[in-house]
């Protein structure tokens, strides 16, 4: 929902019609309507309710939008990027311009991400102190077994002798064990860099495949394929904000 009163040019811009100069000259130019009579000052007073027309095609005001992508590898976890596709990209039928994925993951990681402009949800999901659960699907090179699993409980250094870092307790499930490949599921309450990639490592077993299947209450949409994406239901945001 918008505030009461916003600005013609203002709220144009938020929804991604162009920058605020640009859609100045466009409403100038009598492109634009409210409730179908043309307004040629960009400082005129939109209201909730009001239709408002770009060359005849209405544009609707949102205020936060949420999207849920499955995120494809070889793509990166950024809003820009001068030399890869961003997952921001991919968002092909957003409003607004102010987008940002929550927390990121690998280029070579695939799975859940959530996209919204909803700052004050995203620092929660991300606050160190809330210790939010993420799930991963993972494929490593090497036999998990019990050991592993009391390890990561236990909490593993990431870091090194003379720095150490220590992970927090971590759920390990062991779903397929061999010596060569080994199918686990790894749950973690806190986001360090590479932080999975590393744990393993730790344990002597190399990252083959990694994907992210929830984030708190947000478990990915099986129906979606990396690439593709969907706006979250409303029960989706009300549990997230519950968090």
């Amino acid at each position: 929902m918008m505030r009461p009163m916003m600005r013609l040019d203002k709220y144009l811009a938020d929804m991604g019609e162009g920058t605020r100069q640009e859609v100045k000259k466009q409403i100038r130019r009598g492109s634009v309507t409210v409730n179908g009579e043309t307004v040629r000052s960009p400082e005129r007073k939109v209201c909730e309710g009001d239709l408002v027309c770009l060359e005849g095609r209405e544009v609707s005001y949102e205020k936060t939008e949420y999207f849920m992508l499955n995120k494809p590898a070889g793509v990166v976890s950024a809003t820009e990027d001068r030399r890869d596709r961003t997952v921001l990209d991919l968002i092909a039928d957003r409003k607004r311009k102010d987008l940002f994925p929550v927390g990121r993951l690998d280029k070579d990681t695939e799975g859940l991400l959530l996209i919204t402009n909803d700052g004050e949800l995203s620092h929660r999901l991300l606050s160190p102190r809330r210790h939010v659960d993420k799930t991963y699907y993972v494929e490593v090179k090497g036999c998990a077994t019990e050991v592993t699993k009391r390890a990561f409980l236990e909490g593993v250094n990431i870091g090194t002798a003379e720095e150490p870092l220590v992970t927090m307790p971590a759920d390990l499930e062991i779903l397929e064990a061999g010596q060569d490949l080994s199918r686990v599921r790894l749950t973690i309450r806190e986001g360090k860099f590479h932080q999975v990639k590393r744990m393993f490592q730790a344990q002597d077993m190399e990252v083959l495949y990694l994907k992210r299947e929830s984030m708190g209450p947000l478990r990915l949409d099986e129906s979606l394929a990396p690439g593709e994406y969907r706006p979250l239901a409303e029960e989706e945001i009300k549990r997230l904000k519950e968090e």
